[in-house]
């Protein structure tokens, strides 16, 4: 640890603002992930628990708690476009905050970059100072230098992982939906017949 305040002592400016981005999109990323995965793990649980009454047949229409409810409320009728129309602004609705998770899993290694390739420069500038620069004198500095590129890709880990299970949670939600939307469809064609 002792090189790494070391290291932090040392940066400049640039890797100084390298590092706050980082750590602000590591905030970000944590804070939407459990956001958006309470929000759909909720929403999972009302739409199978609907989903369930339907084939059960303990229900012939969709529960109150559930999304397409709310939709086919405000629109006094339902049939295949409006169902559509209510699982896509609700998968749309479920999905949002993974575009800015997707944007920090690609960008943070690059910014992390960009904070190495600075600290190298830095380590270089210092370096052309000394009378000699053998392999001892480098290699800290260009080590010490790594450290942005290491937390990047920290970063990315984690936010490319969250982005690809929020994922799953909302493909999971809008199976759901699509689910019961072609239950009651049927029973309202066989109803009709």
């Amino acid at each position: 640890m002792g090189s790494l305040s070391n290291y932090l002592s040392q940066s400049g400016a640039i890797t100084w603002m390298v590092l706050l981005v980082l750590s602000a999109y590591f905030i970000a990323t944590f804070w939407i992930f459990i956001y958006r995965y309470r929000l759909l793990r909720v929403r999972l649980a009302v739409e199978s628990k609907s989903l369930n009454r339907l084939y059960m047949g303990r229900s012939d229409f969709v529960a109150k708690e559930s999304l397409l409810y709310a939709y086919l409320q405000r629109i006094g009728s339902f049939g295949t476009e409006v169902l559509k129309a209510a699982i896509n602004d609700a998968v749309r609705s479920a999905t949002r905050g993974l575009t800015p998770l997707s944007i920090m899993a690609s960008t943070s290694p690059f910014v992390g970059l960009f904070g190495t390739v600075v600290g190298i420069l830095e380590a270089f500038g210092r370096l052309g100072t000394q009378k000699s620069a053998s392999l001892s004198v480098v290699a800290p500095a260009i080590s010490e230098a790594l450290i942005a590129t290491a937390a990047g890709i920290f970063v990315a880990i984690f936010a490319y992982a969250f982005h690809l299970i929020l994922k799953r949670k909302a493909y999971e939600l809008q199976s759901l939906l699509e689910s019961q939307a072609e239950i009651v469809l049927a029973q309202t064609s066989v109803e009709a017949e």
